[in-house]
């Protein structure tokens, strides 16, 4: 990428990239200067240093996966918004690691309150939640019981951690389906 087309955004962008290509924690300023074929000490023109750029990345894949979460679930409630949610969240999970490995780095409050996609995301699960006549605090722990689902499969999908000769969308499809049953019932749940 030739030296006049370094932005602030370009930079966060083609990080993005890079940590779905190599893993986020493996993004540094190196590679990032060699990606555009400038020196380290170019980028600083534009973000402070990696530490900066972490978290613009994190922001970055939160605003993403927030517009794609809510683009699933639009106009679907229930089953047909859980299963939505949860086939998004695992194709972006396993098909952008690096962006989803960003959303788990620590944000300073300041920079998540001022970006949308930080809250979105929140709005998209009670939304999906709604559907199941949840309220509080049992909307809370529906959040995380379909947060902790979803990210543990995801994960061991993504890491090579399932090794059983079974269908892993037939093993998905199971434990999306045992969630919408649990939603269902949950004021039933002693």
């Amino acid at each position: 990428m030739p030296r006049g087309r370094i932005t602030p955004d370009a930079l966060v962008s083609a990080a993005a990239d890079l940590a779905d290509e190599i893993g986020f924690e493996n993004v540094t300023l190196a590679a990032l200067a060699k990606r555009f074929g400038v020196r380290d000490a170019s980028l600083y023109t534009h973000i402070r240093g990696l530490a900066d750029l972490q978290e613009r990345v994190a922001l970055l894949a939160l605003t993403e996966w927030a517009d794609a979460l809510s683009a699933a679930v639009a106009g679907r409630s229930r089953r047909d918004a859980l299963v939505a949610f949860a086939d998004t969240y695992r194709a972006l999970a396993t098909g952008h690691p690096g962006r989803y490995a960003a959303t788990r780095h620590p944000v300073s409050p300041e920079r998540a309150a001022a970006t949308p996609g930080v809250a979105r995301i929140i709005e998209v699960c009670y939304a999906l939640l709604r559907g199941y006549d949840l309220s509080e605090p049992d909307a809370t722990d529906a959040v995380r019981l379909l947060r902790s689902t979803f990210h543990g499969f995801s994960d061991l999908e993504a890491t090579g951690g399932f090794t059983a000769d079974h269908s892993l969308d037939v093993s998905w499809r199971r434990a999306v389906d045992t969630l919408h049953h649990t939603l269902a019932n949950w004021t039933k749940i002693p």
